[in-house]
């Protein structure tokens, strides 16, 4: 991650590049991509929605995470409300920071800028957990999650315009972090 760094990002005015990330990271095509191009912009309206970015040092954008205070009333959450209250954990829609979208470039995965970009940014959440949904099978974004904490909370969840389930995690913050290996003789 040496030749990375990681920051506040006006998402609104990369929103493209953030986005060209996402396509490659995620599958997209440009339908989707134009899609999601409006849902982006209006997240950004959300009291407390908050981004940052992975750059190099040219400047290119090579991950981004974004977020917000989960509010009820948003469609993800009205989607997501049914399946969390059959598990009686509903109340995980309340107080928490909703990490909507977190994307690293493939030619950049495993690097560890992942695990930065999501830790930056619940850390400064006011909020005492963080919830979120990725695709419900066993992957490396998932294995990300759970070591930082991350529980599934509600799984085989379909949204409407997804054809695959997905999985709602949630963790409290702090999130974890790796263990340093202690020095023992």
């Amino acid at each position: 991650m040496d030749d990375v760094a990681v920051g506040p990002l006006d998402l609104a005015a990369r929103v493209d590049d953030a986005l060209a990330v996402q396509a490659l990271a995620f599958g997209l095509s440009a339908e989707e991509i134009a899609v999601r191009r409006h849902i982006v912009l209006r997240h950004l309206t959300c009291p407390g929605a908050r981004a940052l970015g992975a750059t190099t040092p040219a400047g290119r954008l090579v991950g981004f995470v974004y977020g917000m205070p989960n509010d009820r009333a948003h469609w993800w959450s009205t989607v997501v409300e049914p399946y969390l209250r059959g598990e009686g954990l509903d109340h995980w829609l309340d107080d928490s920071f909703t990490i909507t979208e977190l994307h690293v470039h493939p030619d950049y995965q495993h690097r560890g800028i992942g695990r930065t970009l999501i830790t930056r940014i619940t850390d400064g959440a006011a909020q005492p957990r963080s919830i979120l949904s990725a695709i419900d099978t066993e992957s490396p974004a998932r294995r990300l999650y759970r070591s930082l904490g991350y529980q599934d909370i509600a799984r085989r969840v379909l949204f409407p315009s997804a054809p695959t389930p997905y999985a709602v995690m949630g963790a409290p913050l702090p999130l974890k972090r790796p263990e340093r290996p202690s020095c023992r003789r």
